[in-house]
Protein backbone atom coordinates (compact mmCIF):
# COMPACT_ATOMS: atom_id res chain seq x y z
CA UNK A 1 0.00 0.00 0.00
CA UNK A 2 1.38 3.00 -1.15
CA UNK A 3 2.18 6.36 1.94
CA UNK A 4 -0.82 8.22 0.50
CA UNK A 5 -2.92 5.75 0.61
CA UNK A 6 -2.04 5.26 4.16
CA UNK A 7 -2.20 8.38 4.94
CA UNK A 8 -6.07 8.46 3.54
CA UNK A 9 -6.93 5.58 5.49
CA UNK A 10 -5.67 6.90 8.82
CA UNK A 11 -7.21 10.32 8.26
CA UNK A 12 -10.38 9.50 7.31
CA UNK A 13 -10.33 6.89 10.22
CA UNK A 14 -9.32 10.19 12.81
CA UNK A 15 -11.93 12.03 11.52
CA UNK A 16 -14.92 9.71 10.76
CA UNK A 17 -14.17 7.44 14.15
CA UNK A 18 -17.34 8.19 16.17
CA UNK A 19 -17.05 7.09 19.88
CA UNK A 20 -20.87 6.77 20.02
CA UNK A 21 -23.73 5.39 17.66
CA UNK A 22 -23.48 6.46 13.88
CA UNK A 23 -24.95 6.39 10.34
CA UNK A 24 -22.68 3.88 7.79
CA UNK A 25 -22.32 6.38 4.86
CA UNK A 26 -19.98 4.15 3.23
CA UNK A 27 -16.03 4.29 2.08
CA UNK A 28 -13.30 6.68 1.35
CA UNK A 29 -12.34 6.77 -2.22
CA UNK A 30 -8.67 7.28 -3.50
CA UNK A 31 -7.56 8.00 -7.32
CA UNK A 32 -11.04 5.87 -8.52
CA UNK A 33 -10.40 2.83 -5.41
CA UNK A 34 -12.67 2.27 -2.89
CA UNK A 35 -10.84 1.96 0.65
CA UNK A 36 -13.24 -0.13 2.73
CA UNK A 37 -10.98 0.34 6.13
CA UNK A 38 -12.00 4.27 5.21
CA UNK A 39 -14.90 4.35 6.88
CA UNK A 40 -17.64 7.55 6.57
CA UNK A 41 -19.98 7.53 9.35
CA UNK A 42 -21.60 10.04 10.38
CA UNK A 43 -22.34 10.36 14.61
CA UNK A 44 -26.20 10.44 15.49
CA UNK A 45 -25.72 13.42 18.11
CA UNK A 46 -24.89 15.36 15.75
CA UNK A 47 -27.56 15.01 13.28
CA UNK A 48 -29.64 17.58 14.75
CA UNK A 49 -26.81 20.05 13.51
CA UNK A 50 -28.90 19.74 10.34
CA UNK A 51 -27.34 18.85 6.78
CA UNK A 52 -27.86 19.02 3.14
CA UNK A 53 -27.65 16.37 0.46
CA UNK A 54 -27.31 18.06 -3.05
CA UNK A 55 -26.11 17.02 -6.56
CA UNK A 56 -27.57 16.72 -10.30
CA UNK A 57 -31.06 15.32 -11.44
CA UNK A 58 -29.65 11.56 -11.62
CA UNK A 59 -26.88 10.88 -9.67
CA UNK A 60 -28.36 9.39 -6.43
CA UNK A 61 -29.99 11.99 -4.15
CA UNK A 62 -33.18 9.98 -3.57
CA UNK A 63 -31.19 7.00 -2.59
CA UNK A 64 -29.07 8.99 -0.14
CA UNK A 65 -32.13 9.79 1.74
CA UNK A 66 -33.23 6.32 1.58
CA UNK A 67 -30.44 4.94 3.37
CA UNK A 68 -30.13 7.74 5.95
CA UNK A 69 -33.91 6.77 7.05
CA UNK A 70 -33.16 3.21 7.15
CA UNK A 71 -30.44 3.76 9.12
CA UNK A 72 -32.05 6.08 11.90
CA UNK A 73 -35.22 4.04 11.79
CA UNK A 74 -33.21 0.99 13.27
CA UNK A 75 -31.53 3.27 15.69
CA UNK A 76 -35.77 4.08 16.85
CA UNK A 77 -35.01 7.58 15.69
CA UNK A 78 -38.24 8.19 13.79
CA UNK A 79 -37.48 9.88 10.11
CA UNK A 80 -40.35 12.63 8.50
CA UNK A 81 -39.97 12.49 4.55
CA UNK A 82 -41.01 14.40 1.42
CA UNK A 83 -41.84 11.92 -1.33
CA UNK A 84 -42.13 13.52 -4.31
CA UNK A 85 -43.01 11.05 -6.96
CA UNK A 86 -44.52 8.13 -4.88
CA UNK A 87 -41.19 5.84 -5.33
CA UNK A 88 -40.53 5.84 -1.28
CA UNK A 89 -43.25 3.74 -0.37
CA UNK A 90 -41.06 0.45 -1.04
CA UNK A 91 -39.33 1.25 2.34
CA UNK A 92 -42.04 -0.87 3.67
CA UNK A 93 -40.74 -4.03 1.74
CA UNK A 94 -37.46 -5.69 2.15
CA UNK A 95 -35.23 -5.10 -1.02
CA UNK A 96 -33.65 -7.87 -3.10
CA UNK A 97 -30.20 -8.48 -4.11
CA UNK A 98 -28.61 -8.20 -8.16
CA UNK A 99 -24.99 -7.84 -8.95
CA UNK A 100 -24.62 -4.24 -8.81
CA UNK A 101 -25.47 -4.19 -5.12
CA UNK A 102 -23.41 -7.18 -4.52
CA UNK A 103 -20.69 -5.01 -6.41
CA UNK A 104 -20.51 -2.47 -4.59
CA UNK A 105 -21.49 -4.52 -0.85
CA UNK A 106 -17.99 -6.55 -1.67
CA UNK A 107 -16.37 -3.29 -2.63
CA UNK A 108 -17.61 -1.79 0.86
CA UNK A 109 -16.13 -5.55 2.53
CA UNK A 110 -19.86 -5.39 3.95
CA UNK A 111 -22.58 -8.18 3.79
CA UNK A 112 -25.92 -7.12 1.80
CA UNK A 113 -28.84 -7.75 4.09
CA UNK A 114 -32.64 -6.54 2.83
CA UNK A 115 -34.69 -5.27 5.43
CA UNK A 116 -38.16 -3.51 5.28
CA UNK A 117 -38.90 -1.03 7.80
CA UNK A 118 -42.43 0.76 9.50
CA UNK A 119 -43.96 3.37 7.17
CA UNK A 120 -46.72 5.72 7.72
CA UNK A 121 -48.51 7.39 3.64
CA UNK A 122 -49.83 10.78 4.48
CA UNK A 123 -51.01 13.15 1.41
CA UNK A 124 -52.09 16.82 1.60
CA UNK A 125 -55.30 15.36 -0.66
CA UNK A 126 -56.38 12.58 1.38
CA UNK A 127 -55.92 10.87 -1.61
CA UNK A 128 -52.63 8.98 -1.14
CA UNK A 129 -52.40 8.66 2.73
CA UNK A 130 -53.91 9.97 6.04
CA UNK A 131 -54.76 13.75 5.30
CA UNK A 132 -52.28 16.10 6.79
CA UNK A 133 -54.88 18.75 7.69
CA UNK A 134 -53.62 22.51 9.62
CA UNK A 135 -55.55 25.16 10.61
CA UNK A 136 -54.92 28.90 8.82
CA UNK A 137 -54.16 30.24 12.25
CA UNK A 138 -51.41 27.54 12.58
CA UNK A 139 -49.87 28.17 9.29
CA UNK A 140 -49.98 32.37 10.10
CA UNK A 141 -50.18 35.48 7.58
CA UNK A 142 -46.69 34.87 6.37
CA UNK A 143 -46.61 31.47 5.67
CA UNK A 144 -50.27 31.60 4.19
CA UNK A 145 -49.31 34.56 2.22
CA UNK A 146 -46.00 32.17 0.51
CA UNK A 147 -49.20 29.88 -0.77
CA UNK A 148 -51.16 32.43 -2.28
CA UNK A 149 -48.83 34.28 -3.45
CA UNK A 150 -49.42 37.79 -2.20
CA UNK A 151 -47.89 40.76 -2.54
CA UNK A 152 -46.24 43.09 0.57
CA UNK A 153 -49.65 45.15 0.60
CA UNK A 154 -51.70 41.87 0.21
CA UNK A 155 -49.71 40.45 3.45
CA UNK A 156 -50.16 43.48 5.30
CA UNK A 157 -53.61 42.99 4.70
CA UNK A 158 -53.76 39.49 5.36
CA UNK A 159 -51.97 40.14 8.78
CA UNK A 160 -54.54 42.98 9.69
CA UNK A 161 -57.12 39.73 9.22
CA UNK A 162 -55.08 37.77 11.71
CA UNK A 163 -55.00 40.44 14.03
CA UNK A 164 -58.45 41.27 13.92
CA UNK A 165 -59.21 37.35 14.57
CA UNK A 166 -56.42 37.01 17.34
CA UNK A 167 -57.73 40.47 19.36
CA UNK A 168 -61.67 39.14 19.04
CA UNK A 169 -60.83 35.51 19.66
CA UNK A 170 -62.23 34.08 16.24
CA UNK A 171 -60.16 31.07 15.61
CA UNK A 172 -59.48 30.82 11.86
CA UNK A 173 -59.76 26.96 11.17
CA UNK A 174 -60.60 26.86 7.57
CA UNK A 175 -60.51 28.65 4.33
CA UNK A 176 -64.20 29.55 4.62
CA UNK A 177 -63.83 31.72 8.08
CA UNK A 178 -60.74 33.43 5.98
CA UNK A 179 -63.56 34.36 3.61
CA UNK A 180 -65.79 35.25 5.93
CA UNK A 181 -63.70 37.64 7.93
CA UNK A 182 -62.06 39.30 4.37
CA UNK A 183 -65.57 39.88 3.33
CA UNK A 184 -66.90 41.74 6.48
CA UNK A 185 -63.52 43.65 7.29
CA UNK A 186 -63.28 45.15 3.82
CA UNK A 187 -67.11 46.65 3.83
CA UNK A 188 -70.19 47.85 5.46
CA UNK A 189 -70.12 48.01 9.11
CA UNK A 190 -67.08 45.49 9.74
CA UNK A 191 -64.81 48.13 7.54
CA UNK A 192 -66.12 50.88 10.20
CA UNK A 193 -65.60 49.30 12.97
CA UNK A 194 -61.29 48.31 11.90
CA UNK A 195 -60.68 51.68 10.74
CA UNK A 196 -59.53 53.82 13.34
CA UNK A 197 -57.50 50.95 15.19
CA UNK A 198 -56.38 49.07 12.41
CA UNK A 199 -56.66 50.77 8.94
CA UNK A 200 -59.03 50.24 5.96
CA UNK A 201 -59.00 47.50 3.28
CA UNK A 202 -59.46 47.92 0.00
CA UNK A 203 -62.10 46.10 -2.09
CA UNK A 204 -60.24 45.79 -5.07
CA UNK A 205 -57.24 44.30 -2.59
CA UNK A 206 -59.68 42.09 -0.82
CA UNK A 207 -61.01 41.15 -3.91
CA UNK A 208 -57.40 39.43 -5.49
CA UNK A 209 -57.12 37.88 -2.40
CA UNK A 210 -60.38 36.29 -2.22
CA UNK A 211 -59.60 35.05 -5.98
CA UNK A 212 -56.26 33.33 -5.01
CA UNK A 213 -58.04 31.39 -1.95
CA UNK A 214 -61.16 30.44 -4.90
CA UNK A 215 -57.99 29.19 -6.67
CA UNK A 216 -56.54 26.83 -3.95
CA UNK A 217 -60.45 25.56 -3.20
CA UNK A 218 -61.04 24.96 -7.14
CA UNK A 219 -57.71 22.77 -7.17
CA UNK A 220 -59.44 20.53 -4.71
CA UNK A 221 -56.31 21.23 -2.12
CA UNK A 222 -59.22 23.48 0.72
CA UNK A 223 -59.38 20.42 2.48
CA UNK A 224 -55.19 20.83 3.92
CA UNK A 225 -56.85 23.73 5.65
CA UNK A 226 -59.19 22.79 9.04
CA UNK A 227 -59.67 20.37 11.87
CA UNK A 228 -58.45 17.44 12.31
CA UNK A 229 -55.43 18.98 12.72
CA UNK A 230 -52.27 16.86 12.29
CA UNK A 231 -51.34 16.13 15.48
CA UNK A 232 -47.11 16.08 15.58
CA UNK A 233 -46.97 13.56 18.21
CA UNK A 234 -48.03 11.11 15.12
CA UNK A 235 -44.61 11.85 14.07
CA UNK A 236 -42.63 10.50 17.20
CA UNK A 237 -44.13 6.96 16.85
CA UNK A 238 -41.80 3.55 16.81
CA UNK A 239 -42.79 0.39 15.96
CA UNK A 240 -41.20 -2.78 17.49
CA UNK A 241 -37.84 -0.22 18.32
CA UNK A 242 -37.69 1.05 15.55
CA UNK A 243 -38.73 4.57 14.46
CA UNK A 244 -41.74 5.20 12.23
CA UNK A 245 -40.70 6.47 8.41
CA UNK A 246 -43.72 8.88 7.48
CA UNK A 247 -43.62 9.59 4.39
CA UNK A 248 -45.70 12.94 2.79
CA UNK A 249 -46.85 11.58 -0.86
CA UNK A 250 -47.41 14.79 -3.13
CA UNK A 251 -47.39 13.10 -6.50
CA UNK A 252 -50.86 13.99 -6.82
CA UNK A 253 -49.77 18.05 -6.18
CA UNK A 254 -46.46 18.16 -7.87
CA UNK A 255 -48.11 20.88 -9.70
CA UNK A 256 -48.41 22.96 -6.44
CA UNK A 257 -44.49 23.35 -5.41
CA UNK A 258 -45.09 26.33 -3.10
CA UNK A 259 -48.08 24.87 -1.80
CA UNK A 260 -46.77 21.98 -0.14
CA UNK A 261 -43.18 23.07 0.69
CA UNK A 262 -44.97 25.82 2.86
CA UNK A 263 -46.95 23.47 4.76
CA UNK A 264 -43.48 21.45 5.54
CA UNK A 265 -42.33 24.38 7.03
CA UNK A 266 -45.72 25.24 8.63
CA UNK A 267 -44.75 21.85 10.13
CA UNK A 268 -41.65 22.37 11.59
CA UNK A 269 -42.37 25.64 13.04
CA UNK A 270 -45.28 23.79 15.15
CA UNK A 271 -42.89 21.24 15.96
CA UNK A 272 -40.47 23.98 17.07
CA UNK A 273 -43.59 26.32 19.23
CA UNK A 274 -44.45 22.43 20.72
CA UNK A 275 -41.74 20.70 21.60
CA UNK A 276 -39.58 21.40 24.96
CA UNK A 277 -35.68 22.47 25.01
CA UNK A 278 -33.67 19.08 24.60
CA UNK A 279 -30.18 19.95 24.54
CA UNK A 280 -27.81 17.59 23.51
CA UNK A 281 -28.49 14.35 23.28
CA UNK A 282 -27.28 11.36 21.99
CA UNK A 283 -29.48 10.93 19.67
CA UNK A 284 -32.06 13.44 17.80
CA UNK A 285 -35.70 13.12 18.86
CA UNK A 286 -36.48 13.05 15.01
CA UNK A 287 -35.11 14.20 11.52
CA UNK A 288 -36.89 15.87 8.93
CA UNK A 289 -36.00 15.40 4.98
CA UNK A 290 -36.48 18.49 3.04
CA UNK A 291 -36.72 17.08 -0.50
CA UNK A 292 -36.55 19.76 -3.35
CA UNK A 293 -35.89 22.19 -0.89
CA UNK A 294 -35.34 24.72 -3.71
CA UNK A 295 -38.96 24.94 -3.93
CA UNK A 296 -39.04 26.79 -0.74
CA UNK A 297 -36.94 29.54 -1.63
CA UNK A 298 -38.13 30.68 -5.14
CA UNK A 299 -39.09 33.92 -4.98
CA UNK A 300 -39.47 34.26 -1.18
CA UNK A 301 -39.77 37.30 0.56
CA UNK A 302 -37.65 38.43 3.44
CA UNK A 303 -40.24 37.78 5.86
CA UNK A 304 -40.37 34.31 4.81
CA UNK A 305 -36.47 33.75 4.57
CA UNK A 306 -36.80 35.47 8.11
CA UNK A 307 -38.95 32.77 9.72
CA UNK A 308 -37.13 30.22 7.93
CA UNK A 309 -33.76 30.94 9.34
CA UNK A 310 -35.14 31.07 13.19
CA UNK A 311 -36.59 27.91 12.75
CA UNK A 312 -33.84 26.43 11.38
CA UNK A 313 -31.76 27.72 13.78
CA UNK A 314 -33.39 27.37 16.95
CA UNK A 315 -35.12 24.07 16.79
CA UNK A 316 -31.82 22.01 16.95
CA UNK A 317 -31.79 22.62 20.36
CA UNK A 318 -35.28 21.01 20.57
CA UNK A 319 -33.69 17.27 19.17
CA UNK A 320 -34.52 18.04 16.06
CA UNK A 321 -32.46 17.55 12.87
CA UNK A 322 -33.19 18.70 9.27
CA UNK A 323 -31.66 17.96 6.15
CA UNK A 324 -32.41 20.17 2.93
CA UNK A 325 -32.30 17.62 -0.16
CA UNK A 326 -31.31 19.81 -3.87
CA UNK A 327 -29.75 19.96 -7.07
CA UNK A 328 -26.91 22.84 -5.70
CA UNK A 329 -26.07 24.24 -2.58
CA UNK A 330 -26.62 27.81 -3.97
CA UNK A 331 -30.47 27.07 -3.69
CA UNK A 332 -30.32 27.74 -0.46
CA UNK A 333 -30.12 30.70 1.19
CA UNK A 334 -26.54 31.28 2.65
CA UNK A 335 -28.00 32.68 5.96
CA UNK A 336 -29.43 28.57 6.34
CA UNK A 337 -26.89 26.86 4.46
CA UNK A 338 -24.03 28.53 7.09
CA UNK A 339 -26.02 26.51 9.25
CA UNK A 340 -25.89 22.90 7.51
CA UNK A 341 -23.37 21.25 8.97
CA UNK A 342 -23.49 17.54 7.46
CA UNK A 343 -22.77 17.88 3.34
CA UNK A 344 -23.52 15.22 1.01
CA UNK A 345 -22.80 16.27 -1.83
CA UNK A 346 -23.48 13.96 -5.40
CA UNK A 347 -22.20 15.25 -9.02
CA UNK A 348 -22.67 18.52 -10.14
CA UNK A 349 -22.52 18.90 -14.01
CA UNK A 350 -21.01 22.05 -15.49
CA UNK A 351 -22.34 22.78 -18.99
CA UNK A 352 -23.75 26.04 -18.89
CA UNK A 353 -21.63 29.36 -17.36
CA UNK A 354 -24.49 29.53 -14.37
CA UNK A 355 -23.58 25.88 -13.93
CA UNK A 356 -19.51 27.09 -13.93
CA UNK A 357 -20.19 29.45 -11.25
CA UNK A 358 -22.35 27.58 -8.89
CA UNK A 359 -19.34 24.93 -9.57
CA UNK A 360 -16.74 27.17 -7.88
CA UNK A 361 -19.11 28.50 -5.31
CA UNK A 362 -19.92 25.01 -4.42
CA UNK A 363 -15.92 24.22 -4.09
CA UNK A 364 -16.07 26.91 -1.77
CA UNK A 365 -18.11 25.90 1.27
CA UNK A 366 -16.09 22.55 1.13
CA UNK A 367 -12.78 22.40 3.77
CA UNK A 368 -9.57 22.13 1.99
CA UNK A 369 -8.18 18.70 1.05
CA UNK A 370 -5.09 17.35 0.43
CA UNK A 371 -5.89 14.84 -1.55
CA UNK A 372 -8.55 15.78 -4.13
CA UNK A 373 -9.32 18.94 -6.21
CA UNK A 374 -12.91 19.69 -5.08
CA UNK A 375 -13.94 21.22 -8.50
CA UNK A 376 -12.63 18.07 -10.62
CA UNK A 377 -13.74 15.21 -7.95
CA UNK A 378 -17.66 17.21 -7.56
CA UNK A 379 -17.96 16.65 -11.74
CA UNK A 380 -16.13 13.56 -11.90
CA UNK A 381 -18.25 11.64 -9.17
CA UNK A 382 -20.32 8.34 -9.96
CA UNK A 383 -24.17 7.55 -9.13
CA UNK A 384 -23.86 6.41 -5.87
CA UNK A 385 -21.05 8.49 -4.81
CA UNK A 386 -20.62 11.62 -3.48
CA UNK A 387 -18.55 14.39 -1.73
CA UNK A 388 -18.69 13.88 2.21
CA UNK A 389 -17.60 16.17 4.71
CA UNK A 390 -19.63 16.42 8.07
CA UNK A 391 -19.80 17.35 12.09
CA UNK A 392 -17.52 15.08 14.51
CA UNK A 393 -18.76 14.46 17.59
CA UNK A 394 -16.42 17.62 18.94
CA UNK A 395 -18.42 19.54 15.96
CA UNK A 396 -15.57 19.85 13.99
CA UNK A 397 -15.80 19.29 10.33
CA UNK A 398 -14.43 16.46 8.81
CA UNK A 399 -11.72 15.29 6.47
CA UNK A 400 -13.46 15.63 2.89
CA UNK A 401 -13.83 12.23 1.25
CA UNK A 402 -15.12 11.08 -2.07
CA UNK A 403 -17.36 8.53 -0.66
CA UNK A 404 -18.52 5.26 -2.12
CA UNK A 405 -22.31 5.20 -0.28
CA UNK A 406 -23.75 2.06 1.44
CA UNK A 407 -26.91 0.89 -1.07
CA UNK A 408 -30.24 0.93 1.05
CA UNK A 409 -31.32 -2.55 2.13
CA UNK A 410 -35.20 -1.87 1.26
CA UNK A 411 -36.97 -2.21 -2.43
CA UNK A 412 -35.53 0.90 -4.06
CA UNK A 413 -39.26 1.80 -6.01
CA UNK A 414 -43.01 2.46 -5.38
CA UNK A 415 -44.67 -0.20 -3.40
CA UNK A 416 -47.63 -1.49 -5.54
CA UNK A 417 -50.88 0.59 -5.65
CA UNK A 418 -52.91 -2.01 -4.50
CA UNK A 419 -50.60 -3.04 -1.29
CA UNK A 420 -50.27 1.05 -0.56
CA UNK A 421 -54.09 0.85 -0.66
CA UNK A 422 -53.91 -1.66 2.00
CA UNK A 423 -51.51 -0.63 4.13
CA UNK A 424 -53.32 3.09 4.30
CA UNK A 425 -56.84 1.45 5.02
CA UNK A 426 -55.34 -0.88 7.94
CA UNK A 427 -53.47 2.77 9.46
CA UNK A 428 -54.94 3.93 12.89
CA UNK A 429 -53.84 7.38 11.56
CA UNK A 430 -56.08 7.03 8.32
CA UNK A 431 -59.25 7.00 10.41
CA UNK A 432 -58.58 9.52 12.89
CA UNK A 433 -57.75 12.20 10.18
CA UNK A 434 -60.80 11.31 7.89
CA UNK A 435 -63.54 12.78 8.39
CA UNK A 436 -63.17 16.93 8.49
CA UNK A 437 -64.76 19.08 11.90
CA UNK A 438 -66.37 21.60 11.82
CA UNK A 439 -66.05 23.61 14.73
CA UNK A 440 -67.39 27.28 15.88
CA UNK A 441 -64.76 29.55 14.61
CA UNK A 442 -64.75 32.61 12.50
CA UNK A 443 -67.55 31.90 9.98
CA UNK A 444 -70.46 31.18 12.79
CA UNK A 445 -69.02 33.96 15.05
CA UNK A 446 -68.86 36.58 12.50
CA UNK A 447 -72.36 34.93 11.34
CA UNK A 448 -74.18 35.53 14.96
CA UNK A 449 -72.32 38.89 14.98
CA UNK A 450 -73.66 39.80 11.70
CA UNK A 451 -77.02 38.11 12.40
CA UNK A 452 -77.54 40.46 15.83
CA UNK A 453 -76.40 43.61 14.29
CA UNK A 454 -79.19 42.97 11.51
CA UNK A 455 -81.91 42.35 14.62
CA UNK A 456 -80.49 45.15 16.42
CA UNK A 457 -81.16 47.38 13.11
CA UNK A 458 -84.45 46.13 12.46
CA UNK A 459 -85.83 46.48 16.20
CA UNK A 460 -84.80 50.20 15.89
CA UNK A 461 -86.49 50.37 12.53
CA UNK A 462 -89.43 49.09 13.85
CA UNK A 463 -89.45 51.16 17.01
CA UNK A 464 -88.98 54.45 14.52
CA UNK A 465 -91.79 53.26 12.22
CA UNK A 466 -94.04 52.74 15.26
CA UNK A 467 -93.41 56.09 16.42
CA UNK A 468 -94.32 57.54 12.76
CA UNK A 469 -97.55 55.77 12.83
CA UNK A 470 -98.91 57.24 16.02
CA UNK A 471 -97.98 60.90 15.34
CA UNK A 472 -99.24 60.64 11.92
CA UNK A 473 -102.72 59.23 13.83
CA UNK A 474 -102.28 62.14 16.08
CA UNK A 475 -102.31 64.40 13.67
CA UNK A 476 -105.97 66.09 12.18
CA UNK A 477 -106.93 65.00 8.73
CA UNK A 478 -108.12 67.65 6.86
CA UNK A 479 -111.22 69.52 7.72
CA UNK A 480 -111.41 67.78 10.97
CA UNK A 481 -110.89 69.56 14.53
CA UNK A 482 -107.66 68.63 16.62
CA UNK A 483 -108.49 66.86 20.03
CA UNK A 484 -107.67 70.19 21.49
CA UNK A 485 -110.04 72.32 19.62
CA UNK A 486 -112.95 69.76 20.19
CA UNK A 487 -112.05 69.74 23.97
CA UNK A 488 -112.39 73.39 23.85
CA UNK A 489 -115.73 73.61 21.65
CA UNK A 490 -117.55 71.39 24.02
CA UNK A 491 -120.47 73.75 26.39
CA UNK A 492 -119.27 73.19 29.82
CA UNK A 493 -115.90 74.08 28.53
CA UNK A 494 -117.19 76.79 27.05
CA UNK A 495 -118.65 78.22 29.91
CA UNK A 496 -115.95 77.47 32.43
CA UNK A 497 -113.47 79.55 30.27
CA UNK A 498 -116.52 82.70 30.09
CA UNK A 499 -116.64 81.96 34.12
CA UNK A 500 -112.37 82.58 33.98
CA UNK A 501 -111.92 85.47 31.44
CA UNK A 502 -114.99 87.32 33.49
CA UNK A 503 -112.80 87.02 36.41
CA UNK A 504 -109.44 88.19 34.87
CA UNK A 505 -111.00 90.97 33.11
CA UNK A 506 -112.96 92.54 36.31
CA UNK A 507 -108.99 92.11 38.34
CA UNK A 508 -107.63 93.74 35.34
CA UNK A 509 -109.75 96.88 35.26
CA UNK A 510 -110.60 97.21 39.25
CA UNK A 511 -114.37 96.85 38.52
CA UNK A 512 -116.21 94.82 41.35
CA UNK A 513 -118.18 91.72 40.02
CA UNK A 514 -121.93 92.04 40.23
CA UNK A 515 -123.58 89.93 42.63
CA UNK A 516 -126.96 88.31 43.07
CA UNK A 517 -129.53 89.62 45.80
CA UNK A 518 -127.52 90.77 48.14
CA UNK A 519 -124.63 87.83 47.73
CA UNK A 520 -121.26 88.17 46.73
CA UNK A 521 -121.75 87.63 43.10
CA UNK A 522 -124.97 89.76 42.82
CA UNK A 523 -125.94 92.79 40.48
Amino acid sequence: MSDQKTLFIEKIKASYAPTGASIYLGAGILDGEVLAEAEVNLPLRMMNRHGLIAGATGTGKTRTLQLLAEQLSDAGVPVFMLDVKGDLSGLYQAGTSNPKIEDRAKQLNKTFTPSGFPIELYSLSGKTGAQMRATVTEFGPVLLAKILELNETQTGVLAVIFKYADDNKMPIVDLNDLKKLLGYLSEGTGAAEIKSSYGSISTATSSTILRKIVAIEQQGLGGMFGETSYDIADLFNRIDGKGVISLLNIADVQNQPVLYSTFLLSLLAEIYQSMPEAGDLDQPKLVFFFDEAHLLFNDAPKAFLDQVNTIIRLIRSKGIGVFFCTQSPMDIPESVLAQLGNRVQHALRAFTPNDVDALKKTVNTYPKSDFYQIDKMLTALGTGQALVTVLNEKGIPTEVAATMLTPPRAVMGPMAAIDCERLMQASPLFTKYQETIDPVSAFEMLTDKINLKMAEENEAKAAEEEQKRVEAESKPKPGEKSIVEQVMGATITRQIGKEIVRGLFGMLTGKKPRTRSGGIFGF
